[in-house]
């Protein structure tokens, strides 16, 4: 009927849940029209999960199972980090980590012309958005933003590159900022750039504050706010040791 459901099992909202976890009672929810998204069965009053991830919700009454997952499933306005595995005269062969290697044209750049073409060699890290997605053909990149300004897209010099799962790095984009990333911010001098597709790039003048970020960084996906935080303290009390 609209009303909210009031009832314990919606304390796991944005928990972690797995595989037979009862996450609504439907008994204590009449009246109510509850529809299931992926990672979610019935049975009888009961409502459980039928794979890891963390329980979501949403008005007025969606809930489903958001898995992490290795692979990724390019959607247009993605941004994600890039490794170039081939050029073409018109086009730059691009892994993205998704089921097929995307396109990037030599134009899809800010200003960007036949005269002043980027020369990246095979390796080279992009941090690039998705442009289209369509079925059975390459998924299409550009190194702007919608209005055609560079906005930060482009190869990242220098830093580490790791791999994570795509819902850490789904976190560590959320706004407001991740806990983990405002605890090392007050501390260190980092860059980071998070692509959608579960890849993570730091750059630090340190070699060891590379290290630590990027160790925060992994660590921090099972944890909670606090949790994060404390574990920051604890890598930075570390290295002041």
């Amino acid at each position: 009927m609209g009303t909210e459901v009031s009832t314990s099992p919606t304390s796991l909202i944005d928990q972690t849940v797995v595989p037979g976890d009862v996450v609504l009672d439907l008994s204590n929810m009449t009246n109510q029209t509850i529809k299931l998204g992926s990672g979610l069965r019935q049975d009888n009053d009961a409502i459980s999960a039928m794979r890891a991830g963390k329980l979501r919700y949403t008005k007025p009454n969606k809930y489903w199972v958001e898995s992490s997952h290795k692979r990724y499933i390019p959607r247009p306005e993605d941004a994600v980090l890039g490794i170039v595995v081939d050029s073409k005269s018109d086009n730059f062969w691009v892994d993205i980590k998704g089921p097929q290697l995307a396109l990037l044209p030599v134009l899809a750049f800010e200003g960007g012309t036949r005269r002043n073409i980027p020369k990246f060699e095979v390796g080279t890290l992009l941090y690039v958005r998705v442009v289209k997605t369509n079925t059975g053909m390459n998924p299409e990149l550009s190194c702007t933003d919608a209005s055609g300004k560079a906005a930060g897209f482009g190869p990242l010099k220098d830093g580490f590159m790791f791999e994570t799962s795509t819902g850490l790095s789904r976190m560590l984009l959320s706004s407001p900022t991740c806990p983990v990333l405002e605890a090392l911010g007050k501390k260190l001098s980092f860059e980071t750039a998070f692509g959608l597709n579960g890849r993570v790039w730091v750059h630090a003048a340190a070699p060891r504050v590379v290290i630590i970020v990027a160790n925060a960084l992994m660590n921090s996906e099972t944890l909670s706010g606090t949790q994060q935080r404390i574990m920051v303290e604890k890598l930075l009390e570390k290295i002041s040791e």
